[in-house]
């Protein structure tokens, strides 16, 4: 696979990569930067926020959600990159010193928002992890807060099976990919490890292809893991950055796919922090809007 960067720009934490099919547009944040970007025919824009962001998703009302260590907000996509407009939507995690990380929204539209002790500093400098006080939550179109998970380490991917009756969630802490039956109420069950440990780095990101096969982005891995449904690996697809954070179908077959990346203190490497692309012959499965 020949991948290439989108742009020139480095980021410090590339995370969230969300592709919007109905406008054609690449959603992404950078977490340390402070930064939710999207690229929207051919063009750049980037919204300056004023603490960390971890995921930039569009809605069903033509704004999007930002979720930051202080809640979930809606971004105005008209206000200016330099003074962004934002409402307050809820603050789904109430533990003290948490924020958000991944996030993603189910078939339905539901937003389903993972937390994390903070790590970032008012700079976006890293923080020692000391414990393990993330959670899982799921937003309704009502704004009404289910707490699903307590005490999580690193709440990464989130991804259903074809029928609706599991949940794929890694802790990227534990370096396991977890499969949750779900209910008929839609709450996680108990957990079973679906993907173990890998050598290829800590299971971040992840998207999933139109055959059920699970893209994850292997934080210190320089690569992708590609998942059968069993949880078996299928292949390892090499990358050239050493962090790639997360992954993405978009294009107008669904058939390029995005990753993002992480530039470290100290990195070498070209492309690291760049958001990459390649077209991978393979066809993904859409993103959900916010339906709320």
């Amino acid at each position: 696979m020949k991948w290439q960067a989108l742009s020139p720009v480095r980021y410090r934490l590339a995370e969230g990569a969300f592709w919007d099919a109905p406008t054609q547009a690449l959603y992404w944040v950078d977490i340390a930067g402070f930064k939710a970007c999207r690229v929207l025919g051919g063009e750049l824009h980037t919204w300056q926020l004023s603490e960390p962001v971890s995921a930039f998703i569009p809605t069903q009302w033509g704004d999007a959600l930002v979720t930051l260590a202080s809640g979930v907000h809606r971004l105005d996509l008209t206000s200016p990159g330099h003074a962004p407009e934002l409402t307050l939507l809820c603050q789904p995690d109430p533990v003290p010193g948490n924020r958000a990380n991944e996030a993603r929204c189910d078939p339905q539209g539901r937003l389903w928002l993972g937390s994390m002790q903070n790590n970032l500093d008012a700079e976006g400098g890293d923080l020692p992890l000391e414990r393990r006080s993330g959670g899982l939550f799921r937003i309704d179109h009502q704004r009404d807060v289910k707490a699903l998970l307590s005490e999580q380490g690193i709440v990464n991917t989130l991804l259903w099976t074809a029928d609706g009756t599991a949940l794929l969630s890694a802790d990227t802490l534990d370096g396991v990919i977890y499969r949750y039956p779900l209910g008929a109420d839609g709450l996680p069950g108990p957990r079973q490890a679906w993907a173990a440990q890998h050598p290829r780095g800590a299971p971040d990101g992840s998207a999933m292809d139109a055959d059920g096969y699970v893209w994850n982005a292997r934080w210190g891995g320089h690569c992708l893991l590609r998942f059968a449904p069993d949880g078996s690996v299928d292949r390892i697809v090499e990358l050239p950055v050493e962090h790639p954070t997360s992954c993405v179908f978009g294009g107008s077959d669904l058939t390029r796919l995005y990753v993002t990346s992480s530039r470290q203190a100290g990195s070498q490497r070209e492309l690291d922090g760049a958001v990459l692309w390649a077209d991978v012959g393979v066809q993904g499965q859409i993103c959900h809007r916010y339906g709320g």
